[in-house]
Order: C-alpha cells, then sequence, then structure tokens
C-alpha cells in the first residue's frame, strides 16, 4: 500500500453543527495524520476552478452559495491508501442512502449538505491540495 495524501473540506454544515473535532478524530483512529490544516472562506473563483465539473449547470450557484454560507476547514490528511480509505469512512455522498456508521451516515443530511467533500483519486487529490494550500503550508513528521 502506498502512502497518500488528500484533502478534505469540513463543509459548512460540519463547522455550524460543531463537529469538526468528531470527524477530525475519525480520521485520527484511523492511524491517519494532518499534514496541514486551515479554516477558510471560499471565494467565487474558487469555487468555480473547484466545482468546474457543474459549473456549468443550474444547480451550481445553489452549491456555491451553501460553500460560502459559513468558512470551511481545509486538511491535508495523510497515510496508507488514504483516499480510498477516507471514502468508505464517509460513505455515499447522499448522506439519505449513507449507512449508519459512515460519517454521512452520522451526521449529513443529503447530498449538499453531506459534512465533508474528500478526494476522490490521486489526481485529483494533488490538484485540490495544490489549489488549497500553497507552498510551504504542508509539513511532514
Amino acid at each position: 500500500m502506498a502512502q497518500e495524501t488528500t484533502l478534505i473540506l469540513l463543509k459548512p454544515d460540519c463547522v455550524a453543527k460543531g463537529i469538526n473535532g468528531t470527524v477530525i478524530k475519525r480520521f485520527e483512529d484511523e492511524g491517519f495524520r494532518i499534514r496541514g490544516c486551515k479554516m477558510i472562506r471560499l471565494t467565487d473563483e474558487l469555487l468555480k476552478e473547484h466545482y468546474a465539473h457543474i459549473a456549468d449547470r443550474p444547480f451550481f450557484p445553489t452549491v456555491a452559495d451553501f460553500m460560502k454560507s459559513k468558512p470551511v476547514i481545509a486538511i491535508a490528511l495523510t497515510g496508507e491508501n488514504v483516499i480510498a480509505h477516507v471514502r468508505d469512512l464517509l460513505g455515499p455522498t447522499d448522506s439519505k442512502t449513507a449507512p449508519k456508521g459512515t460519517i454521512r451516515g452520522d451526521f449529513g443530511e443529503d447530498k449538499m449538505t453531506n459534512v465533508v467533500h474528500a478526494s476522490d483519486s490521486a489526481e485529483n487529490a494533488a490538484l485540490e491540495l495544490e489549489r488549497f494550500f500553497h507552498h510551504g503550508e504542508l509539513f511532514s513528521y
């Protein structure tokens, strides 16, 4: 298994519910380590880049408004097979179908208010980490 780093965004609903530590603890309990962490407000420019695959869809403004409604916490999380493992911990995108015991099943509400974004591949993780973290903001230890 390979050491990987993935991007995690604790979304506005996670921040609003005050469950950031609970969610982070689930990742750390699996042996994953934080290489970088910061709270940020997302801009229209960043959201259009991050959601380029849906930016032309009619529902995109609703997504953008939600993602700008509160700050998010961006986390660079590292560990063996972290990308696939985190996605298993999260459960399906639609929290209504996510099993209990998964993060989205326990804390999410629907497809948008689903607590966490996580990179879906090594290629996207590399792009997303570069998008959300500047040079010198990721640490190895």
